[in-house]
């Protein structure tokens, strides 16, 4: 039905890499960031756009080998009062990793 929410974890997923080769994804809400320019400090997947004036990854999904550095990114976010805009999450088991404010692993996207 149209009336109802996106479910976040369904995000990208139809043009999305299997899970086997790339395991975690980036869920991004744009329309919150503060281009603050912390995930571009500390994340090579992670660059501000004079543009738009807002950042962007480079990639949405990724395997483990670049799993700390986008964690971090989510991490450092300032937005939404410190609990971040960039969600990362593991496509297995649909948990958010970071920044994982409720501590359960449920995703704190706001739409």
């Amino acid at each position: 039905m149209a009336d109802e929410p996106i479910d976040p974890s369904e995000i990208g997923e139809a043009d999305a890499p299997p899970v086997e080769e790339a395991p975690y994804k980036i869920i991004f809400e744009a329309n919150k960031c503060i281009a603050a320019g912390k995930c571009a400090e500390v994340s090579t997947n992670w660059e501000m756009k004079l543009s738009s004036g807002i950042a962007q990854p480079n990639t949405y999904f990724f395997g483990e080998d670049e799993l700390d550095h986008n964690v971090r990114a989510a991490e450092v976010c300032p937005a939404k009062k410190d609990r971040g805009v960039i969600h990362v999450v593991d496509r297995r088991t649909n948990e958010e990793i970071a920044p994982d404010p409720h501590g359960d692993g449920t995703l704190s996207v706001d739409w």
